[in-house]
């Protein structure tokens, strides 16, 4: 299998959910953007990224940040948007943290159910000679890190503030993985320890921090949100609906794309009460397989030196013009031209 190929199925794999897309947009609005402005040219839709709760992609997140730290002129965004992010934004993840009994046990469960706000990192944890979290990247963020890290560590300051009641900043050291840039003071808003240049996020708490009791410990109340974290996760490692299902294996083939009868025979269902099923979600095979396929085209077209005919090819397409003529009904420009404006 091509590697660009294989590639463009990690980069459009579900990754992150909307939430935090969100709230680069609502920053991106407060400094002034119109969302048709924030949104152009990219494969979102604001209505969609603002009622559904399916996972962006890696790649759709990537364009996102890329659009919003360009429109800002703000290269510590990451930074802002992490911030303003309210404890709320984690869901019921984040409500359990807060219930827990102490930081260590909030971490632990941030640590075990990840998954239901992120497919991008692990945390692992040291606790000699003192507590740190560590990040173990399972995807190459490259341009968008610095955002993404900043985010991340601002959210998680955020909440572990409403959850100990204490000031973290003088309480953390961070190691960042990537030199410092000229707005390294920015970071201290984070933390006052910080240093660059490391192969992992590091995150080392004061022994104050790590012994403080959570102000809103509530051990009924934990076990209440747990057992919805436990079926959350259930559902999404079920693959949640059957058009979720349906684009995840669309998403994950590396070859031809399954046939609309390969899917329904996977699913147990007549090739007829397969296709009611997704009329009834608001959608179809072919919508979904198109989806797909406009992806993978983009992430290719953006990413690789493949030719056209080729990209056609493994999208499935047996005559290159065809999928020209299709890929323009997409993105309002030929493939050549889409290549020209979006090419890394």
């Amino acid at each position: 299998m091509p590697q660009h190929l294989h590639d463009s199925v990690a980069a459009l794999k579900p990754a992150l959910h909307p939430v935090y897309a969100r709230l680069l947009c609502a920053e991106l609005q407060r400094r002034g953007f119109a969302p048709g402005e924030i949104l152009e040219g990219l494969p979102l839709s604001w209505q969609q990224l603002h009622e559904s709760n399916q996972f962006l992609s890696f790649d759709q997140m990537r364009q996102l940040i890329e659009r919003g730290v360009q429109l800002s002129d703000c290269p510590w965004l990451g930074l802002e948007v992490g911030l303003r992010t309210p404890a709320s934004a984690h869901g019921t993840l984040g409500a359990a943290m807060i219930a827990s009994k102490n930081l260590p046990s909030a971490m632990l469960l941030l640590q075990r159910y990840a998954g239901l706000r992120q497919n991008l990192a692990n945390l692992k944890f040291e606790h000699e000679p003192e507590f740190a979290a560590v990040l173990e990247e399972w995807v190459d963020l490259g341009p968008v890190r610095e955002y993404l890290h900043c985010q991340l560590l601002g959210g998680l300051v955020q909440l572990l503030t409403a959850m100990t009641g204490q000031e973290l900043p003088q309480q953390l050291k961070i190691e960042w993985p990537f030199d410092a840039p000229a707005w390294a003071h920015e970071y201290q808003r984070i933390a006052q320890h910080n240093s660059f240049g490391f192969s992992q996020l590091r995150v080392v708490l004061g022994s104050t921090l790590v012994n403080s009791p959570s102000l809103a410990a509530d051990d009924e109340a934990l076990q209440r949100l747990l057992r919805d974290c436990d079926l959350q996760l259930q559902r999404l490692q079920a693959g949640g609906t059957l058009a979720q299902r349906v684009r995840m294996q669309l998403q994950q083939s590396e070859g031809h794309m399954p046939t609309l009868q390969a899917m329904a025979a996977k699913e147990n269902l007549t090739e007829r009460t397969f296709m009611r099923h997704l009329q009834a979600e608001g959608t179809s095979f072919q919508q979904l397989l198109d989806e797909v396929r406009q992806e993978r085209a983009c992430w290719m077209l953006a990413h690789t030196d493949s030719t056209v005919e080729a990209i056609a090819y493994a999208l499935g397409y047996e005559d290159a013009s065809n999928f020209s003529r299709t890929f323009k009904r997409w993105c309002g420009q030929t493939p050549k031209d889409y290549r020209h404006q979006h090419a890394s």
